[in-house]
């Protein structure tokens, strides 16, 4: 038996599990941490391509018809719809795509969250990589055969899977690396994934123009395009990670300054999750996601409806468009699916910046009270047909959508301490999972359930509007009830010792040091990211302008 133990323990481990090591990715003493935000941007543009999703939805709406929608027959089965070749998608039924995007997001970073600490961000990407890609592949497969239950299984649960893992891979990478500018950190971690659709909704009606024919209309060959492109960056990106040693600090005083300024407080993960401080985060993330994510994920349709002929400068409401007008209003909302997500990415660098000047509780109190004012008088923008003004409205709100996201990460470090809010934030992201289902349920059943009782198109969002009104009120209160921990919640010197188990570290390590100058690769590193948001901003910008004339 002992000599069997000692073969295991000598036995070579094989070259892959070497590459993903997590002391691999340990950086070396004059590693440049801004080499790490382009890395994680790279990964967060691809996956936050789920917010882009909405694009397709009238598209997938008529796969059967072409041209319009085909219905299917009203005793037409729940299981029957899954499966049926004959007649098209209800987007209502589409939308739940969207929903299990944020449902399977948030359970796989609730359950790998802990993985995330102990195995470090370059397996985590790399696994997020072939689930986020392979769901893709999936879906594109789905739509070709017309299997709505594929496309669920595809997109919504594999590649929900994906967007877990590649969102949190980065997030305490990021914090690790930026101690003095927790909210910035937190910002540019995730802010490629509210910019996701602004780089893949225009890319994505591109592609459908191009591959559109007689035989249909180009989405499933889209899709499969977008597959290749985001296995690409992704890989890049996740190869790119590096790890800080454990305490490392930046140099300069000011830095020193704002680091000794933090909470001391460490609280294990098991211990977080039973304050009532996570619970009522919880509720802030659930009730700022809800509001922002139902409207986010209908934002094409939503337009089209509410404004149809107004579009076009056109006294004509929806049902009087023709097929041509349709494609025109179409590509108009995918600029606006585009306009929000550049407001998405903007937001969650410019709302965590501010909370690291603000504090965190000022900033989301902020972000509820301007929502609930900005929710309550769209109903009044709506029946006035102010386009302009209706975009704006839109694209502040999501920008505090995104805003949220950006700030909870370096607010959990605040209240629970930095050495294990990745597996902390982790959990609190079922929230997320949580206002994946409530947010598109509360906007695609109100509405269908409007439409069928005989509402017109361009009022059949005030109720839910007002309703969101509601939700950003309890929030607002929620956030004023968080209170600092007390001491009897940190960390015991065991747990302490377990935690940094879950960080491989090198005791000689270099705690500090002074960045060596590496140009080219940094240039290179910022263009990757940088040219293909660069070319979504113009497009994007292209199309918005059209909202103001």
């Amino acid at each position: 038996m002992a000599q069997m133990n000692e073969n295991i323990a000598t036995a070579p481990v094989s070259p892959l599990r070497e590459f993903f090591a997590k002391p691999r990715i340990i950086a070396r003493p004059g590693f440049n941490r801004w080499l790490v935000p382009p890395a994680a941007l790279a990964v967060h543009l691809c996956i936050g391509m789920a917010y882009g999703f909405s694009v397709y939805w009238l598209p997938m709406s008529q796969l059967i018809g072409v041209s319009e929608h085909l219905q299917c027959p009203v005793n037409l089965s729940f299981w029957q719809q899954l499966v049926t070749r004959d007649c098209d998608w209800k987007i209502s039924m589409l939308g739940w795509t969207y929903t299990l995007f944020f449902v399977f997001l948030g359970c796989s970073a609730a359950l790998w969250g802990s993985w995330l600490e102990k195995v470090g961000p370059r397996l985590v990407g790399f696994v997020a990589t072939l689930c986020w890609c392979g769901g893709l592949l999936l879906s594109s497969v789905a739509i070709y055969f017309h299997q709505l239950w594929l496309l669920w299984l595809g997109a919504g649960v594999i590649g929900g899977i994906g967007l877990g893992l590649g969102y949190i891979s980065p997030v305490s990478t990021l914090l690790r690396w930026f101690p003095d500018k927790r909210g910035m950190a937190a910002g540019m971690a995730i802010m490629g994934f509210g910019g996701g659709a602004l780089v893949g909704a225009p890319l994505a009606n591109a592609l459908m123009n191009f591959f559109a024919g007689p035989e249909g209309n180009g989405v499933w060959q889209s899709i499969l395009a977008l597959a290749a492109i985001y296995a690409l960056f992704m890989l890049c990106g996740t190869f790119g990670y590096r790890l800080p040693p454990m305490g490392w600090h930046p140099s300069g005083e000011k830095a020193q300054n704002t680091i000794r300024n933090h909470s001391t407080i460490q609280v294990h993960v098991s211990v977080a999750c039973r304050t009532p401080q996570f619970w009522l985060l919880w509720l802030v993330l659930w009730l700022n996601v809800t509001a922002g994510i139902g409207i986010l994920g209908m934002a094409s349709p939503m337009l089209q409806e509410i404004f149809a002929g107004k579009l076009l400068s056109l006294d004509l409401n929806w049902y009087a468009l023709n097929s041509e007008q349709l494609k025109r209003i179409a590509t108009m909302a995918a600029g606006f699916t585009g306009l929000l997500s550049l407001f998405n990415i903007l937001g969650r660098f410019f709302w965590a910046s501010v909370s690291d000047l603000c504090g965190r509780k000022m900033t989301f109190a902020i972000i509820f009270c301007l929502g609930a004012v900005l929710y309550g008088t769209l109903p009044l923008v709506n029946h006035g047909g102010y386009v302009a003004l209706y975009v704006c409205a839109l694209c502040v709100i999501i920008s505090m959508y995104g805003g949220g996201f950006a700030s909870i990460p370096a607010y959990l470090a605040d209240v629970f301490g930095s050495q294990m809010v990745g597996a902390i934030h982790g959990r609190l992201l079922t929230a997320w999972s949580a206002a994946g289902i409530s947010g598109p349920v509360l906007v695609n059943y109100l509405r269908e359930y409007q439409l069928a009782h005989g509402v017109t198109p361009e009022r059949v969002y005030d109720i839910t509007l007002i309703v969101l009104t509601g939700l950003l009120i309890i929030g607002f209160i929620c956030n004023q009830l968080v209170r600092p921990l007390p001491e009897k919640y940190a960390m015991t010197a065991e747990q302490q010792q377990q935690a940094k188990g879950l960080y491989t570290i090198n005791k000689n390590a270099q705690l500090t040091w002074e960045a060596q100058p590496s140009t080219l690769l940094m240039t290179a590193s910022w263009l990757a990211v940088s040219v293909p948001l660069l070319w979504g901003i113009a497009t994007t910008l292209q199309e918005a302008v059209k909202f103001f004339l």
